[in-house]
């Protein structure tokens, strides 16, 4: 987007601008995040003989949760199911809800997908927009997370729309007086700091540590793990942020 924009490589950290204000200037500048939008579906392509050689991507799909939700806009996970031969539907609007068959795994996507470039959240100004946490994807993402227990994988908890829902949930529980009975909410992460531990748990979240090499290796050691260990007649739902190690 800099390049794009005429701005040096080194703006952000130099301004402490976010890529979310960077992007909203890039729409303002450009009319549109069309140019934007292609050039991502070209660069993050990967192909289904690369996904058939992640081993991150097939310990998603072999855990077979009934619900994936990701803020990425690519298909590369999508691919994953199609090149391990597993069913699944994706979900990026209020239609795609109504009309979910059962027995597949839900892909919801919930920053949008490339798809539909209108569903896309990316500017400072669909942040802000999804604070008020009233679209049809928000409200999903409300019930999923208030009765179901949620692995987050591969996130850094940097997004502020999903802290902001978690404390939502965290204190809708509060005001029940029966947050004993909440379901669990787990985050995995290679090398957790303090702060992020306390601060999650304040929001019932636990804060599951890695101990591979790489955060790559972590993650597909504590997949391999959860693979071994799963109850095969639980449910439960993933979000995913990125599975990028490939």
């Amino acid at each position: 987007m800099l390049m794009d924009l005429g701005l040096p490589s080194s703006f952000a950290a130099a301004n402490g601008t976010t890529y979310q204000k960077i992007a909203e200037y890039y729409r303002l500048k450009h009319g549109s995040l069309s140019q934007l939008v292609d050039w991502m579906k070209r660069e993050w392509q990967i192909s289904p003989a690369q996904l058939k050689n992640s081993e991150l991507h097939r310990l998603i799909v072999e855990l077979d949760f009934p619900l994936v939700c990701t803020t990425i806009y690519d298909s590369n996970l999508e691919m994953s199911y199609e090149t391990f031969g597993r069913p699944f539907t994706r979900t990026t609007s209020a239609k795609d809800m109504a009309t979910a068959p059962a027995g597949k795994t839900q892909i919801v996507k919930y920053h949008g997908d490339f798809s539909d470039p209108d569903t896309l959240v990316l500017t400072e100004s669909h942040y802000v927009e999804r604070l008020s946490f009233d679209a049809p994807l928000d409200i999903k993402f409300r019930s999923d997370a208030f009765a179901s227990t949620l692995q987050f994988i591969g996130y850094s908890m940097s997004d502020l729309n999903i802290r902001f829902l978690l404390h939502h949930l965290w204190s809708t529980w509060r005001r029940t007086e029966l947050d004993r009975h909440r379901p669990p909410l787990f985050l995995f992460m290679h090398e957790p700091t303090e702060v992020q531990v306390h601060v999650l748990k304040r929001w019932g979240v636990t804060v599951l540590n890695g101990d591979g090499e790489s955060s790559g290796a972590s993650l597909a050691q504590f997949l391999e793990r959860l693979l071994e260990r799963r109850n095969p007649d639980a449910g439960g739902s993933i979000f995913c942020r990125s599975a990028e190690p490939l």
